[in-house]
């Protein structure tokens, strides 16, 4: 049974706005666009209409913005299936598909023809297909006097069935999601294709220039894209990898506009973001910056700086665990950056003054006193009580169950092989899977992960909230006997762990590493359960706070749902900040900026000599603005958050000018509390990509697929349209004779 209610729904909820819509805080929903959102959206440059923007019965937009992989967002470019989205969106499976003979991570990679591009395997593209409104249904099997657990059994259970029956026995994926803290319910229906194959990837200098420095900051010069190609059967339809299988035709794309932008000019985003907490109170927002967040960084910096070290000394390990430290490394500045900006916002204390209000609003009124009037008691009350639990269980997830490769296999073994609820079948198959996980480890750095990541839970976590088995061990032998003893593990010997798993697994249930691993999973089981009925009297004063957070601000404000990875438009504009006192951004860079960063052999700042060679030339073709310069990177206000990374930004006649990757570190407390002043949405340049498509890689095949206006009169560009069109319509693309 999913657990899409469970721990996630303490901190999900919706940020005030105020009842004029402001055009760039929100993340709304599509398809109440032409409600909430159109007329506004015209006066500040849009040029479609609602149903070229959401149409479930004609194409629109949305159907050129599916998801990529299991946590991004992308758009088609062609008529021929060619999906773009970040090169960090596509990073896993470039750095899968690369070995030292073909480092095409490094080095980059383009398709000359389509059968020479490259499939990745298990990766897949996802197109929202349409919502339905199912409130009523699920509120049908919701009573008052219901429990927390009871309540969510019978929302479970309908949605299961709402969602088979939406599936179509199985040619949709579908979800029922809940919005406005269970006072909405949504079905989603998508179509999942699952033969993609990789077309282009710049080079890592371009693709990741600045690395880790540069993320979450500004200014920025990153080329962050890679192309994919979606390939469906004869019929247009999802299926499995076969050379039969032909390129997708979309029912939409986009065309791509590389003229210039001036600061106010009207944008917008569509796609997929993935979780904000913007109704969070001051006391959960303490709870991070105090608890959670400082425990989650330590954790994950132990673990980056075992595998920087690694990394740095093989080249094979580089790439086999490039992934791993790129997705690990990610949220562990995020939320450094989370903490950081929290702080110097005073985001705390704008909420404490929202719950004053709420709490004024309840005194007014005895029969309001009888309803809400323990609601801020019991919050405060969670947050106390789960303090030190949380932490634990933050060193025990980041340090212990996620810590390295081994001990993710570690403890799922454990758990299957030593449970009656587990089927023979299951088993088995585990242990037929079992090569696939040890695909690509380097076993020295398993052990390092494994064991001193283990001294560190030790050291961080308080005795008493300690794994049981692992506090037995320590005191039988001591940490570091206990490190040694699990070196010697199974675990780290995989042919000899399948043979054992089949001969005799329960003496593999008594292997030093898996009784460890183990011990995490069983802890972190025991803290959640023994929250369990906190967490519950949380669920019920969290859901009656929104409840009269709505009533006392009735007429005043209007609510927008947060975000939890379904298509979401923010819109906005194209602006420059003042992050501190005598400081100001521009809202674009160029490319002189790469060549000012570059240092030669740095692993952030290197850069290949062809685009160096080009930016002195200044040969940048058709892609240079009105004033000669190449733009690198232009910021918006747009309101986005991770799973925004690849979203197409769209100008008001729905064209393609950029790709959202990141945000700006001075408001890396948007997920909680929108900064309208400070927070900025960081995209690439279209004109940057097609210019490395182009003049540094060379793929005119590419460039020969897409549909570009705003081309110079001189430049030569295959399906170009060297004038902005009169009117808006939709472009379509001739196939390529590949097809």
């Amino acid at each position: 049974m999913k657990k899409r209610f469970f721990l996630s729904a303490l901190l999900a909820a919706c940020l005030l706005l105020p009842s004029q819509v402001r055009a760039d805080e929100g993340m709304w929903l599509p398809i109440f666009i032409k409600r909430l959102n159109y007329v506004d959206m015209q006066k500040h440059g849009l040029q479609l209409t609602p149903e070229e923007i959401y149409s479930v019965n004609n194409s629109s937009l949305k159907d050129a913005v599916p998801i990529f992989g299991n946590g991004c967002s992308s758009e088609m470019v062609s008529a021929n299936g060619l999906v773009l989205t970040n090169h960090h969106c596509g990073f896993s499976a470039i750095a899968d598909l690369s070995t030292p003979e073909h480092d095409y991570l490094h080095d980059g990679f383009y398709a000359p023809s389509m059968k020479e591009e490259l499939p990745a395997k298990g990766l897949t593209v996802t197109f929202f297909v349409r919502m339905e409104d199912v409130t009523n249904r699920i509120q049908e099997v919701i009573t008052p006097n219901m429990t927390e657990d009871e309540r969510y059994e019978a929302i479970e259970k309908i949605a299961t069935e709402i969602e088979q029956q939406a599936s179509e026995d199985g040619k949709y994926r579908a979800e029922v999601k809940s919005f406005y803290k269970g006072n909405e319910y949504y079905l989603f229906v998508y179509q999942v294709f699952r033969d993609i194959r990789l077309v282009c990837t710049p080079p890592y200098s371009i693709g990741k220039f600045g690395g880790d420095t540069d993320n979450w900051m500004w200014p920025r010069h990153t080329c962050d894209f890679s192309m994919f190609r979606i390939y469906a059967d004869k019929d247009n339809n999802p299926a499995d990898y076969s050379e039969d299988n032909v390129p997708y035709r979309p029912k939409e794309y986009f065309t791509i506009n590389i003229g210039d932008k001036k600061e106010g000019d009207f944008c917008f985003i569509m796609g997929y973001p993935g979780t904000t907490q913007r109704y969070l109170t001051s006391w959960g927002i303490d709870f991070l910056v105090n608890t959670e967040y400082p425990a989650f960084v330590d954790a994950r910096d132990a673990k980056l700086n075992i595998m920087r070290e690694a990394m740095a000394a093989n080249d094979t390990v580089r790439l086999n665990y490039a992934s791993s430290f790129a997705s690990t490394s990610n949220y562990w500045k995020n939320r450094i950056g989370m903490i950081d900006a929290l702080t110097k916002n005073k985001t705390a204390d704008k909420k404490r003054g929202i719950e004053a209000e709420v709490a004024a609003w309840i005194e007014a009124d005895p029969v309001r006193k009888a309803v809400y009037g323990d609601i801020f008691q019991t919050m405060q009350h969670y947050y106390a009580a789960t303090a030190a639990s949380t932490a634990a269980l933050q060193y025990l997830s980041q340090a212990g169950l996620s810590g390295s490769t081994v001990s993710s296999v570690g403890w799922q073994l454990g758990t299957i092989f030593s449970s009656p609820q587990y089927s023979d079948s299951l088993r088995g198959a585990f242990i037929e899977r079992l090569p696939k996980y040890y695909e690509r480890l380097d076993m020295n750095l398993e052990k390092r992960l494994s064991t001193e990541l283990m001294k560190h839970i030790v050291k961080n976590v308080p005795d008493s909230l300690l794994p049981a088995v692992l506090s037995a061990r320590i005191q039988e032998i001591g940490v570091d006997s206990l490190a040694a003893a699990m070196e010697t593990s199974l675990l780290f010997r995989p042919e000899e762990l399948q043979a054992a798993l089949k001969d005799d697994p329960e003496a593999v249930l008594k292997d030093p590493a898996v009784e460890v691993f183990k011990s995490y999973y069983d802890q972190y089981l025991a803290l959640n359960k023994k929250n369990r009925e906190i967490v519950n009297s949380f669920n019920r004063a969290d859901r009656l706070f929104h409840a009269a957070l709505q009533k006392a601000f009735e007429g005043r404000r209007v609510f927008y749902p947060d975000a939890n990875f379904t298509m979401r438009l923010t819109y906005g504009n194209i602006l420059p900040y003042d992050p501190k006192d005598g400081v100001t951004y521009h809202y674009e860079t160029t490319l002189d900026g790469v060549a000012q960063k570059y240092k030669k052999g740095d692993p952030e700042f290197d850069a290949p000599q062809k685009l160096l060679d080009l930016n002195a030339a200044r040969d940048y073709g058709p892609y240079a603005n009105s004033k000669g310069q190449l733009i690198t990177c232009f910021l918006s206000n747009l309101d986005i958050t991770g799973g925004n990374s690849g979203s197409p930004v769209i100008n008001g006649r729905g064209e393609l000018i950029g790709i959202a990757f990141d945000g700006n570190w001075e408001a890396m407390s948007g997920d909680i509390e929108f900064e309208p002043n400070l927070q900025r949405t960081i995209s690439v340049d279209i004109r940057y990509v097609l210019f490395v498509i182009d003049k540094v890689m060379g793929a005119q095949n590419i460039l020969d697929e897409l549909t570009i206006v705003n081309v110079p009169q001189d430049a030569k560009l295959k399906n170009a349209k060297a004038e902005k069109p009169e009117k808006v319509k939709k472009a379509k693309n001739k196939r390529s004779k590949e097809v």
